[in-house]
Parts: C-alpha cells; structure tokens; sequence
C-alpha cells in the first residue's frame, strides 16, 4: 500500500468515527434516560463541587455536578476575628503597631526618623535600624496574638459523646436496603430516614413517569423540578415519553451527613433496579430502552430544613 492509499484510508476512518459517533451520544443516552439522565446536576450546599465520599454501594466517584445554581467557589464563611487582620484591631497592641509602622513611614517620606538630626549618613542608618525594630515589634505583637487566640481544643480530646465512626461499624443490613456506609456522620441519620429516602426513591421515579410536575414539587427542591421540567420538555419535543416502572432498592448506604445554617443534608449512595424505557406518545412503540430490568447505581443528597421533611436535592451518575 503506498502512501496515497494510505492517507486514504486515513480518511476512510475518519469519516466513519464521524457518523458513528451521534449514533454512539444516542445509544448513550438511552440507557440514561431516567430521572437525572445519567448525569449530576442540583445542589449540595457547600459541598456541591466536592465528590462525596466513596461508599461499599458507590466505590467509584460521582460524576462532578453539571447542572447546577451553586456557583464554584461559594462556601461557608472561614470563622475570622471580627475587624479582619492585626493591624485593623483596636486597643493598645493595634495602636503601637500602627503608630510604628506611621513612624517608619514619615522618616522615609521626610528623610528623618529617630535618628534625623544626627546628618544624612546617620539618617539613613537610623531609618534602617527604626526599620528593623519596627518589624521586631510587629512580629512580637502578632505572635503573641496568635498565642492568645489559639484554639484550646486544639489537641484535646475528643468529647465524650462524640459520634462514632460509623464506616467501623457493622452493616446491619446487607444485601437489601440501607446499610451504615462509609461516611462519619456528624449528623445522625436514623432509620426512619432512610426509609424515607427508599420511599422518595420510588415516588420520584413515578412522578417522573407520569410526568407530574405538581408531585415532584412536593418530593424535590425547586432547583430539581426545573431540571426535571426542562427533561421533560425536551421528550415533549421529541414526541416521546420515558416510562419507568418496578424500581426496587437493592443496596444503600450514607456517603455523608452534616448540618448547614438550618439545613440538614444526607447524601447516600443507591444501587436500585428498574425498567427504563422510552416510548413513542403517539404509537406507544419502544423506541429507546427496553422492558428488561436494568440496575443503576447514583448518589442522590436530600435536604431538610427546620420542621419540613426530605426532599431530594442533588443527583450524582457514578
């Protein structure tokens, strides 16, 4: 084969990875076609841009989010003093520090300093030593300071009804339903809770089906319903309907639990069962999908705020 055949056949390929690859996103896609498309979107508070950890349910990251209102970058507030760096605080440290550090300053605008009457020579050498000592003084100051504001706690012992790792216990529940995960939870999650989370499962796979949007208000926050509202639109466009049906749980396990302002999130990993498929509206033919049972595994984080219930918040494909 010479070179022109060669680059020929270059090209030959080249053009079939062209029309292959629409068909590949498309074949891709139907397998995803369930509530959250195989992809991440909503929000997780301030850990919405940080993987959850891995579980026994998940082992393998969560996809990064996608699709979400929480712009990168927004977290809680660090916890600084009040007034922001040493030299913004009142009281007789702050003011010696400002007063040495103005001192220092009007010797070099002006050429004088502590030791300005004594001739240029000694003027500039007086400049350097106000100079150093300025910065001694400084450097004391602010290490005395952060000896004074370290934490107590520091190398304390932990408190003694402090939670326990649950990632060391026993999984009290294996094969089917919620088992402890990997996750130390600062917030407990009780087993009324991840009942609830198995139940928020199956209603928001059905809402989903029926394409109920007024249902899924009542399951997911706002953000969600707009993603799923904007799903569904487009099977709408498309002229076809996602059906999914028989969802069964067969493995969850708590990634994470904590407490934000007044909110409380849980974020648990879940392998669960069901029956995907998309269906033509007019004809009710099988276009995508099929009646056979599949098993997915995703990271779903439900929210709660104070006196409210679970609702679904984040859907991380792993």
């Amino acid at each position: 084969m010479n070179f022109s055949q060669r680059m020929q056949a270059v090209k030959t390929l080249a053009v079939v990875a062209a029309l292959a690859m629409p068909l590949m996103l498309a074949v891709s896609s139907s397998v995803d076609a369930r509530p959250g498309g195989g992809g991440s979107m909503g929000s997780r508070g301030s850990r919405t841009f940080s993987a959850p950890p891995p579980t026994a349910t998940a082992p393998n990251a969560a996809q990064p989010m996608q699709r979400s209102i929480t712009q990168p970058g927004m977290r809680a507030p660090a916890s600084t003093p009040a007034g922001g760096g040493f030299f913004n605080r009142p009281g007789l440290l702050g003011g010696l520090a400002a007063g040495f550090l103005g001192a220092g300053l009007l010797g070099m605008l002006f050429g004088g300093g502590l030791f300005g009457g004594l001739g240029s020579l000694s003027s500039i050498f007086g400049l350097i030593i106000q100079l150093g000592l300025i910065y001694l003084v400084v450097r004391f100051a602010m290490s005395w300071w952060q000896r004074r504001n370290a934490p107590a706690y520091a190398n304390a012992a932990p408190p003694p009804n402090a939670a326990p790792d649950l990632g060391a216990q026993t999984n009290a529940r294996n094969g089917f339903g919620f088992g402890v995960g990997s996750g130390s939870a600062p917030l407990e999650i009780k087993p009324d809770d991840y009942d609830t989370f198995e139940r928020l499962l199956g209603e928001i796979q059905t809402a989903w089906s029926n394409e109920d949007v007024n249902k899924l208000h009542t399951l997911a926050t706002p953000e969600m319903v707009s993603y799923f509202t904007e799903d569904l639109s487009a099977n709408n466009q498309r002229g076809v309907v996602n059906k999914v049906s028989d969802v069964k749980l067969l493995q969850g396990d708590l990634a994470e639990a904590w407490r934000e302002g007044q909110s409380e999130y849980a974020t648990v990993a879940l392998r669960y069962s069901l029956v995907d498929k998309t269906v033509e509206r007019a004809s009710g033919r099988i276009v995508e999908g099929s009646e056979t049972p599949t098993e997915v595994t995703d990271v779903w984080t439900f929210v709660r705020r104070p006196g409210g219930a679970w609702e679904l918040s984040a859907i991380q494909a792993t």
